[in-house]
């Protein structure tokens, strides 16, 4: 099936300059994202978007959140080491 879309300039500038760092064609690319909507794929930046909020309202800077996720990590490391005692 064909179809013609009309868009904004300003999409169609993001379209074709995300289909050159993919690496790929407008038409599949365009193809592409229309399917992963349709089929209700969320993409990385939607499943990260209330944690991308949650930080940034809590005010960590970026050193801050490295080190909680490495003392998280730690944390997890020991209970698995002592569980498996």
């Amino acid at each position: 099936m064909t179809i013609t879309l009309t868009m904004p300039a300003e999409t169609q500038r993001k379209l074709v300059e995300r289909a050159t760092r993919a690496g790929q064609n407008v038409e599949s690319l365009a193809c592409e994202l229309i399917e992963r909507s349709l089929n209700d794929e969320p993409t990385l930046d939607e499943i990260l978007a209330p944690f991308r909020r949650q930080v940034a309202a809590s005010g960590l800077s970026e050193a801050e959140l490295t080190a909680l996720f490495e003392e998280e990590r730690e944390e997890v490391f020991r209970a698995q080491q002592e569980a498996s005692r």
